[in-house]
């Protein structure tokens, strides 16, 4: 039953997972045709209708969500005594496969990946862009990277790199223009990029601290749970520019020409700040909250590629003293 099986539940949980008979076919290595040959056989086999097939997009029926449910897991520990057994003992060895915010794995992992791939040269990193918070045990990934707010109660999170904080900031020719916003509602009259999450679709509203009780009546607020040293009272603000965009370096472009203002993590437009070619405003709105985390399932007995993964991070992301 298992060796008759296998394949085919191998290939539909790979196109639940990424949508798509044609890059599931490319993960694979096999054609799309010969994809969805087996998926009917499977369907037909197990007398259910698994996937709902579209011209843009594939999608799981009831049935084929709870199947998927209840084999992704087993598949995992398949794959884990599969790695167990190839990396003989305690050397790094095998896919390691990661999810990340798009941002992060551009302006932090991309300077280091060099490094961490000579290190490690039996290690293949498979490295997934997604802001969305991922199910690593059904979608077959080993470890995540969010920001700890953000993080569910059941799965192992360790800090990398301590608080973070977010800046406003635009070129000195921007603010000589437009004037320095004093509070952030005022960000309201400026012209600022906007971003899209890729997940839901929606436009994030950016995220200040309150100062004194007497703001609370300017501002639409909120509780994010955001945390940090001092608990604080987060509310969001409505902003209006000419920009949305999904992707992080196409606003921070536009601020260094002078066009708008940004809303980002600290590290992202650093070396610009220290260059002067971006400067900061409302920097008393935004205290430093919980950072980033490194998160795998908490059942999940760690393979020596991910813990070198872990090492690696903790060692370059670990704060300054």
């Amino acid at each position: 039953m298992i060796d008759d099986h296998s394949p085919a539940l191998r290939a539909f949980h790979t196109i639940a997972r990424h949508g798509s008979f044609t890059r599931a076919a490319a993960e694979l290595e096999v054609t799309p045709s010969a994809l969805s040959q087996a998926m009917r056989q499977l369907e037909q086999r197990v007398g259910a209708r698994l996937l709902q097939r579209s011209t843009r997009k594939v999608g799981l029926t009831e049935a084929g969500r709870q199947f998927l449910e209840r084999i992704g897991p087993a598949l995992a520990e398949i794959d884990g005594a599969v790695e167990a057994l190839r990396q003989h003992g305690d050397h790094p060895a095998g896919t390691l496969r990661i999810t990340a915010p798009h941002s992060l794995l551009d302006q932090l992992l991309a300077p280091m990946l060099a490094d961490f791939l000579r290190a490690y040269p039996d290690v293949t990193l498979d490295l997934i862009a997604d802001n969305a918070l991922t199910d690593l045990v059904a979608d077959g990934v080993d470890a995540g990277i969010r920001l700890g707010e953000r993080l569910a109660r059941d799965v192992v999170a360790l800090p990398l790199g301590g608080p973070l904080r977010a800046v406003v900031a635009g070129a000195p020719a921007y603010f000589a223009r437009h004037g320095r916003p004093q509070h952030p509602r005022e960000l309201q009259q400026h012209v600022c990029a906007r971003f899209r999450y890729r997940s839901s679709g929606a436009i994030y509203r950016w995220e200040f601290a309150d100062r004194s009780r007497a703001d609370k009546s300017r501002a639409h607020e909120v509780s994010t749970g955001k945390s940090g040293a001092t608990a604080h009272r987060w509310f969001e603000i409505d902003v209006n520019g000419p920009l949305i965009t999904n992707e992080p370096s196409l606003p921070i472009r536009a601020a260094l020409d002078g066009l708008l203002l940004v809303h980002m993590l600290e590290p992202m437009v650093r070396e610009y700040i220290a260059a002067g070619r971006l400067q900061t405003v409302l920097d008393a709105w935004l205290p430093p909250f919980d950072g980033f985390y490194l998160y795998y399932p908490s059942r999940l007995q760690v393979p020596p590629k991910l813990r070198a993964f872990i090492d690696f991070l903790r060692e370059r992301l670990e704060p300054s003293a």
